[in-house]
């Protein structure tokens, strides 16, 4: 029986929540903020995550993704939920969230590392492919250690099938020779699959709402960590 990724030559790596951690810090940030704004506002914490969620969907096309978005959005929602009583000195504790998240330190997930080496191995073509702010993402790319093990590094504004074709065609890559791998079916795989590549979802323990996909339709090709992803190459 053949391995589900025979034939691949390339894989596109995600780099956050695939690589390292980062989706558990806006988790964290988020319990923080839902303790502040409880001090200024009486609103359960679904409907303030529903807020918040609207706030982050509506500010993408003018702030990206990332954590300086994210709490510009927060700083947003605050001032709306509190219909502008939100004081100064609760701005600033979100704000000193946001540097938080910014100046975070990278953590490799367990593993990562030695699979990179075992890609590389194989001889393997590696794209990192990541979405957000590019000063952030290029400054935990140059902090994670790995970074010169990657034939290129993309870091890109959005993940759809426009961006994934550039980069293949840009590095010439044939589709049904490309993998992407991460923890998002909506910005990893399903654009993957409609361009006629393969794609593996690792889940990670957190996932932001805007990324979730109710039913991706298909049977999709599932790992638990960047490790097994070598059994499925055969």
């Amino acid at each position: 029986m053949s391995a589900p990724l025979q034939g691949v030559t390339h894989l596109g790596i995600d780099a956050d929540d695939t690589l390292w951690h980062s989706e558990n810090r806006f988790h964290e940030a988020h319990q923080r903020y839902h303790a502040l704004l409880a001090e200024h506002v009486d609103l359960d914490i679904d409907e303030l995550e529903r807020r918040m969620l609207e706030t982050e969907q509506r500010n993408l096309r003018l702030f990206g993704y990332g954590a300086k978005g994210f709490t510009l959005s927060l700083i947003e929602t605050a001032i709306e939920v509190t219909e502008g009583a939100v004081p100064t000195d609760a701005i600033a504790t979100i704000l000193d969230f946001g540097k938080e998240l910014l100046g975070h330190p990278v953590e490799l997930l367990d593993g990562v590392a030695e699979a990179i080496e075992e890609f590389r191995r194989r001889g393997l073509g590696l794209i990192l492919i990541t979405k957000g702010d590019l000063w952030h993402q290029e400054s935990k790319v140059a902090a994670s250690g790995i970074a010169d093990r990657f034939d290129a590094i993309e870091i890109v504004a959005e993940k759809d099938v426009a961006t994934y074709r550039a980069i293949i065609d840009r590095h010439g890559v044939d589709p049904a020779g490309f993998c992407m791998i991460g923890n998002s079916v909506r910005s990893d795989v399903l654009p993957v699959l409609e361009l006629g590549g393969r794609a593996v979802h690792i889940p990670y323990t957190y996932l932001w709402a805007h990324e979730a996909v109710e039913d991706p339709g298909g049977e999709l090709l599932v790992a638990r960590s960047l490790a097994e992803v070598t059994e499925l190459l055969g």
